[in-house]
């Protein structure tokens, strides 16, 4: 795949122009010279084939050779609501959530929760988005929202067709068999879908309960114990499995 970079402003006319961490990666890392073949994209949904025209010490300019149409996307809708883990996992868990086809992340807050991303903390976590992006061919560019409570996410979804909760705690619920059931097999999925990992604790039995009363199912993960990235990533790739079946 020919290298791909990002451009924050919109793509229009027949010129770009790179500054920031793009151009020094492409001047310093690449050593890009005028008439080097790269990809651009501006999260439009399309990348723009370029060749580079000048490069300066902090910027570069090129040529857009055409703008090509390519959709990378899933097919529905999804949403991964969950309670950021601690330092560099957060940034592991956005990469494997970008190359999975999640549209948008929501950091949640709950009784257990022990990271909450502050403005420097997420505007890394928006860059890990675009460096993933890079990476993986897509053209669109997760979301990452605003940090959100629990109870906030519950009353907001009312009307998402498809929402689900990791919740171990349910494969014991021998009186309620719907709880252990799969949600994400048989059927085919909605156009939105809705996710939740909680924290390291886990949800309170009231966050679970909140969630239930208003629609949510549960999803029991296992029986071992996974870290909220790997119960993140897991849950997603549930969703894309049943999206793309082999």
């Amino acid at each position: 795949m020919t290298d791909r970079y990002y451009s924050e402003s919109p793509l229009l006319g027949e010129t770009a122009l790179l500054a920031g961490p793009e151009a020094h990666h492409l001047i310093h890392v690449m050593r890009a010279k005028p008439g080097s073949r790269v990809v651009l994209f501006d999260g439009s949904g399309a990348e723009f084939p370029a060749r580079v025209e000048r490069v300066d010490r902090g910027e570069v300019e090129l040529a857009l050779l055409s703008r090509d149409e390519i959709d990378r996307e899933l097919p529905l809708e999804l949403t991964l609501a969950v309670a950021l883990p601690k330092g560099d996992r957060q940034k592991w868990l956005v990469q494997k959530a970008v190359e999975l086809g999640v549209g948008r992340i929501v950091p949640l807050r709950t009784a257990h929760s022990v990271s909450q991303p502050g403005a420097q903390a997420v505007a890394r976590l928006r860059r890990a988005v675009i460096e993933a992006s890079k990476q993986c061919g897509r053209n669109r560019l997760m979301e990452i929202a605003g940090p959100q409570s629990w109870t906030d996410l519950v009353a907001g979804t009312p009307a998402v067709p498809c929402r689900i909760l990791a919740h171990p705690g349910c494969r014991a619920d021998a009186a309620q068999p719907s709880t252990r059931a799969n949600p994400l097999t048989g059927a085919q999925l909605p156009d939105t879908v809705v996710l939740a990992v909680g924290p390291e604790g886990g949800f309170t039995a009231e966050e679970v309960a909140l969630a239930t009363a208003a629609g949510w199912q549960t999803l029991h993960l296992g029986p071992r114990t996974l870290r909220i990235e790997t119960a993140a990533v897991l849950l997603a790739s549930m969703v894309v499995g049943q999206t793309f079946p082999a």
